[in-house]
């Protein structure tokens, strides 16, 4: 506990040393070590006052759209949301190419490669959207949207339609408009479209405002919530293309088509992990409703929201892969894996510690928040707090793992994991009730992710390093 405490307390120092509004000399190893560094707390640190602010706004919106539209309207907005957000995938994994992309280019010190990168990806994504925008204009006729979300009024059945449409036509404008954050992400500059998504929830809170006082239907409602977001987008893309980086703005005579081949390979084997990670971490309550019947669902989700709070470690650890890529692509092996080892290290250490008061105190919290009905077994919270870790091991080695020559490497380990998960999930379930289903996702993935990808990333660092000092 004591060498715990003296660890903590030795980085909390580096921290304050490297901590500065304005940049590090970066002509030194050292001075790009704590700009790095610098940049991962900026961003990590701003996405936790984002989510923190989107939640509270959250506490305001949620009632009163809620109380405004009535259980079945508001319950077709989610209905329909959700099923978008299914639908990220829709850009085939080449915002997270940009990505990779932008930040070896930063590490290379290369404007004209991340000006082909950021062109090839915009125009790309503009004529995937434009494609998807001409298919689902000829099959929306066709569909009878009441019926596939299962409303009854007349009014949500008037409105379900409309309301589908808006927010696809949302999605696909802002899939082009995606390239933006990957710029900043890449540039390791991601808490710049951090604070603009503050300004965007503001804007959405004030439009749901009018929307709540005119009376106005559920589509109105859509546009000015959705189009906050959309406007602080817009406005984040001004100040990026005109001032920041004006040499980046989207031109056809910066497309390159065997870039742009380059980057959806390299953004479908994104397509590929997103798609394997989506089907071993969202089919639990599936599952669950086809075996144990849909009320289980409702106490598994509840343990899940609550131990979701304790895992803002998450956010600190996304700013971790523009840094690994540009550290790899700049040859400072010895830095990314230093980083990688501490990445590790504090956000287990940092989940752990956070994440057992649930652990201990779940059951009385969840009884006096939801009722005694909802209190779950000592297994089911077990299972989430060491899911809550693995999960956090996951989000460090990720990055890393994405960053580089290993991303093609990690689609079996990750493909097995989840398939795993999946079957373990049906057979626990049966067997062991709600609880199996979580502890089928810690066991799955604790055979055949944890290990495998440790072994993976400290073998590549330690050949990579060995072929450099080789080459010295």
């Amino acid at each position: 506990m004591q060498k715990v405490f003296v660890f903590f307390i030795g980085n909390w120092i580096k921290i304050k040393n490297i901590f500065q509004f304005t940049s590090h000399d970066i002509s030194t190893v050292e001075g790009k070590s704590k700009e790095r560094y610098r940049r991962i707390l900026l961003t990590g640190g701003s996405t936790v006052i984002v989510k923190i602010f989107s939640a509270s706004i959250n506490l305001i919106t949620v009632p009163l759209t809620l109380s405004y539209l009535g259980a079945e309207r508001y319950g077709l907005w989610m209905a329909i949301s959700s099923i978008l957000a299914l639908m990220g995938f829709a850009d085939l994994g080449l915002g997270n190419g940009l990505l990779n992309a932008v930040s070896k280019a930063n590490g290379k010190e290369s404007e004209s490669d991340a000006q082909i990168a950021v062109s090839s990806t915009f125009f790309i994504l503009t004529g995937i959207a434009c494609l998807l925008f001409l298919v689902f204009i000829f099959i929306y006729p066709f569909i009878s949207w009441e019926s596939v979300f299962n409303v009854k009024s007349k009014i949500a059945t008037e409105e379900s339609g409309p309301t589908m449409f808006v927010l696809v036509v949302m999605l696909l404008i802002n899939m082009p408009l995606g390239v933006i954050q990957r710029i900043q992400d890449g540039y390791q500059e991601g808490y710049r479209f951090q604070l603009w998504l503050i300004v965007g929830s503001l804007l959405s809170l004030f439009g749901l405002l009018l929307c709540i006082y005119f009376k106005s239907g559920l589509v109105w409602l859509v546009i000015t919530f959705s189009g906050g977001q959309l406007i602080a987008t817009l406005l984040n893309g001004m100040m990026l293309f005109t001032k920041k980086r004006s040499n980046l703005i989207p031109k056809l005579k910066y497309f390159d088509v065997i870039i742009g081949k380059q980057l959806m390979n390299a953004g479908f084997v994104f397509f590929l992990l997103g798609l394997f990670t989506l089907l071993g971490n969202t089919s639990d309550n599936l599952i669950l409703a086809q075996i144990l019947g849909a009320k289980s669902v409702a106490g598994y989700e509840i343990v899940k929201k609550v131990f979701l709070f304790s895992m803002f470690t998450q956010f600190i650890i996304q700013p971790l892969w523009p840094a690994f890529a540009e550290a790899m692509v700049s040859g400072d092996i010895e830095w990314a894996k230093k980083t990688l080892k501490k990445g590790l290290l504090l956000s287990i250490s940092g989940a752990a510690v956070i994440s057992l008061p649930l652990l201990i105190f779940g059951r009385q919290i969840i009884s006096f928040w939801v009722g005694k009905e909802f209190m779950p077994s000592w297994s089911l919270l077990l299972g989430f707090y060491m899911y809550v870790l693995i999960a956090n091991y996951g989000g460090v080695m990720s990055t890393f793992l994405n960053s580089g020559e290993l991303l093609h490497k990690q689609i079996l380990i990750v493909a097995l994991a989840s398939i795993c998960s999946l079957f373990l999930k049906i057979y626990l379930s049966l067997n062991f009730g709600v609880s199996g289903i979580i502890w089928a996702t810690v066991i799955g993935y604790g055979l055949f992710y944890i290990i495998p990808s440790y072994r993976l990333a400290f073998r590549y660092l330690k050949n990579i390093g060995y072929s450099s000092k080789k080459h010295i």
